[in-house]
């Protein structure tokens, strides 16, 4: 079942013991009775956690429910976004190991009572969300016993003294790590890798850290003995310690729009020379089109998995401004002429004209219920997503910036920037600026 039936799936149920029609659902989440069905049988996604949350309200879900569709949505819209098809689960394959007591020459001749044991092999793991929050890779479990003791000393003997050097650096990256007196990829480049958020208009998150153990140090022998003099062992020195990398992937969406209909941007071109305005899931690559910004406020969504088996604390989002401009005498183009939702979701309010912006927690409201407004620290897992929403405004300066997300975890502690594919984010003030609508009887833009 790919992760789109699943979300369907778990969307039928709780309508079937809420007892509601999709007509009345339909009303209550501000949508059509053609695209409620159309979620409850698998064949369009919500664009945006706002209706799912307003679905599981409706239906009566309790806590726990609602985390799990919650979290069917996560993943499917992470798939959507990533284009990425689902792929089966990888099966065990069981694969014989020689017993300690059948001898080092009795792998081939071995019969059926020469106390074979059983490992299990993984060859790959299953897709579960995208490329960039999960690494697929090949996986070998060894049976423990006396069994995995006479395999590892008969590995070490035929390898040789470089593969029994100790490895005491800390390696949280996914994959294979680096050889003994190697520095992790992070280390060499003076900063942690690059993790790259899946679909369109996200935005990549770099991370630096503290590492927890330090590197092997350098074998002896090397520039610390004088040249034709007596052989001196020099001091060791330990390597500096690698950053770990973050034990986080995230997900960025900066086209996120008011209820889905309601934003604008800033655009150097006339109106008769801008196409009508797209859906906001195509807002990203319109924009990039016309080299446009946006006007006055920009919502950006992060959602956060955790990689490693444990948990990952997140401690604060910290905003940093990088740049502030004269906005430009461009013209402001509206995408809808307005609408409107019982819903304002909690966020995390972003007053970039502050000489020192924060990132400040704000309650949200439902249909007269208070949200609660968002607060550190929260916890991450890969089976526990979180959902971060930020709202920044300008009303006096065309701004450069970003945000850090500061986390800790069992592998050290760091920071995730997020930013805009590796640029700052762009938000503009229009202080004055005509402002046009699109008039979809005229088919043309007008103010």
């Amino acid at each position: 079942m790919s992760e789109a039936e699943n979300f369907a799936r778990l969307m039928r149920e709780l309508k079937e013991r809420g007892g509601l029609s999709y007509g009345a659902l339909a009303r209550r989440l501000h949508t059509s009775t053609s695209t409620l069905h159309r979620y409850c049988n698998g064949d369009a996604l919500p664009a945006e956690f706002a209706v799912v949350d307003r679905f599981a309200r409706a239906c009566g879900a309790p806590p726990g429910e609602a985390v799990d569709l919650h979290r069917a949505w996560l993943l499917a819209d992470a798939r959507r976004r990533a284009g990425v098809p689902s792929e089966p689960a990888a099966e065990p394959v069981p694969v014989p190991v020689a017993d300690s007591d059948s001898g080092a020459g009795a792998g081939a001749g071995a019969g059926s009572d020469s106390g074979a044991e059983t490992a299990v092999v993984v060859v790959g793991e299953p897709a579960v969300v995208g490329r960039p929050w999960y690494r697929r890779r090949a996986a070998v479990v060894a049976a423990a016993g006396v069994a995995a003791g006479a395999v590892a000393v008969a590995l070490l003997a035929v390898a040789g003294p470089e593969a029994r050097a100790p490895r005491t650096g800390a390696w949280t990256g996914g994959g294979t790590g680096p050889g003994p007196g190697t520095a992790a990829p992070a280390a060499a480049a003076g900063a942690s890798g690059t993790a790259s958020a899946p679909g369109t208009g996200t935005a990549t998150a770099s991370a630096s850290g503290t590492a927890t153990a330090p590197e092997p140090s350098p074998p002896a022998g090397g520039s610390g003995q004088a040249s034709g003099g007596p052989a001196t062992s020099s001091p060791v020195v330990p390597a500096p310690s690698a950053a770990p990398a973050a034990p986080l992937r995230a997900a960025v969406r900066s086209h996120v729009w008011t209820a889905g209909c309601d934003h604008a941007y800033l655009s150097e071109r006339g109106p008769g020379s801008v196409p009508p305005p797209p859906v906001e899931a195509d807002a990203p690559a319109w924009a990039s089109k016309l080299r446009a910004v946006h006007a006055g406020t920009q919502i950006v969504e992060v959602t956060l998995h955790g990689t490693g088996p444990g948990a990952v604390v997140l401690e604060d989002l910290e905003v940093r401004v990088t740049g502030r401009r004269t906005p430009p005498a461009w013209n402001v183009y509206q995408m809808s002429q307005g609408c409107g939702g019982a819903l304002t979701p909690a966020v995390f309010a972003v007053n970039l004209d502050a000489p020192r912006p924060l990132a400040r927690p704000v309650a949200g409201n439902d249909a007269g219920s208070t949200l609660p407004a968002p607060a550190f620290p929260m916890r991450v897992s890969a089976a526990e997503p979180v959902v971060l929403r930020v709202e920044a405004v300008t009303t006096g300066c065309d701004c450069d910036w970003s945000l850090d997300l500061r986390w800790s975890g069992p592998s050290g502690s760091g920071t995730l920037r997020i930013d805009d594919g590796g640029r700052p984010l762009r938000t503009s003030a229009a202080p004055g600026r005509p402002v046009y609508g699109y008039a979809t009887e005229q088919g043309r833009w007008g103010r």
